[in-house]
This record gives C-alpha cells, sequence and structure tokens, in this order.
C-alpha cells in the first residue's frame, strides 16, 4: 500500500484531486478536518479535554461544540490555538495510523491523507510521499470567489496565513498543476500513481 499525503493552498482545487483518486483509482481518502469534526464530537475522543480546557461557554444548546464560538476564541489568542492543536493533532494521527493498519489489512492500494497542515504536523513520517496541488494566484482567487463568495481582502488574509510556494515546492516529492483543464491534472495523476 502507498501512502500519499495531499496538500496545496486554500482554492487549489484538492477536492476535486481527492474525488479523482477515490473514484477512478480507487483510493481511500482520509481529509484530516472532517476526522477532526468527528473527534471533537460529544462522546468522542477530543470532546471532553476541549469542554475542560476552553469551557462549556464553547457548547451549543445540543451539547456539541460550537465551531464558530470556539474558533472565535483561539484566533484571537495565539496560545489556545497552540493548546486546540495539541489536543486535536494527536488524536487525527492516531486516528488515521489505526485506518492505515486496517487499510493494509484490506489490500487497499493507495491510502491518502489530504491536510491543510500536512507539512506543518509533519506527516512526512508517515506518508510514501507528499503531493503537492499547484494552482496559480489568480485561479485560486477566481475559485473561492465563485464557490464561497470570499471577498479579494479575505483571500489575501486566508493566502498569507499559509505555507509561501517555495516551501511546498522545497518539502513535496512531487507537484500536480491544476490550472486548467482537469484532464490534465487526471494524466499527471495517473503517471504519478504508474
Amino acid at each position: 500500500m502507498k501512502i500519499i499525503g495531499i496538500t496545496g493552498g486554500v482554492g487549489s482545487g484538492k477536492s476535486k484531486v481527492l474525488e479523482c483518486l477515490e473514484q477512478e483509482f480507487g483510493a481511500k481518502v482520509y481529509q484530516a478536518d472532517e476526522i477532526a469534526k468527528e473527534l471533537q464530537k460529544k462522546g468522542q475522543t477530543c470532546y471532553r479535554e476541549m469542554v475542560r480546557y476552553f469551557g462549556k461557554e464553547i457548547l451549543a444548546l445540543d451539547g456539541e461544540i460550537d465551531r464558530p464560538k470556539l474558533a472565535g476564541i483561539v484566533f484571537k489568542e495565539e496560545e489556545k490555538l497552540l493548546r486546540l492543536n495539541q489536543m486535536v493533532h494527536p488524536a487525527v494521527r492516531e486516528y488515521l495510523l489505526s485506518e492505515i493498519e486496517r487499510q493494509k489489512e484490506e489490500h487497499t492500494a493507495y491510502f491518502i491523507i489530504e491536510a491543510a497542515l500536512l507539512l506543518e504536523n509533519d506527516y512526512r513520517a508517515i506518508c510514501d510521499e507528499i503531493w503537492y496541488i499547484h494552482t496559480s494566484e489568480d485561479v485560486r482567487r477566481q475559485r473561492l470567489k465563485e464557490s464561497r463568495g470570499y471577498d479579494d481582502r479575505k483571500i489575501s488574509e486566508i493566502i498569507a496565513s499559509q505555507l509561501p510556494e517555495s516551501e511546498f515546492y522545497a518539502k513535496c516529492d512531487a507537484v500536480v498543476e491544476n490550472d486548467g483543464d482537469f484532464e490534465e491534472t487526471r494524466r499527471q495523476i495517473g503517471e504519478l500513481l504508474a
């Protein structure tokens, strides 16, 4: 089984690449953000620790974590964001490691891990390869305006908060260009998997 990490800036089209890997190449795809959300639900691994640290004011009426409230707290204080990451990232990693073992038993060919902070959270130790999904900033901006309704200021803030392209190029094993026709992107994926 080959374990591939997928990363790239916001608006680079990672979702479409993941969909292609899953539907056309039979890959098992795991998205770190989705796993983190699951692990933060009531009764799950991170829930109790988060409520103990942040207090009950992060809870919605149904007792689940109110994500916008939590975001309002952690994005104001870097120390609290760091603490949240210390609770969540090890749990996500542990979950992924157990899934890797499970998928090996299933004889899965490709195990895909997508994470926005793949490089920052040292998934290199888990992955055989890390792919950078590259898309020009102009195309990313256009996609984010159309798909999420973001304005230029918000897009600039998000892009500024992410790693520079040079770092992705330096730390990733392969670059998949995803600027235009997706048939070309699909061809590159096929070549990388061959």
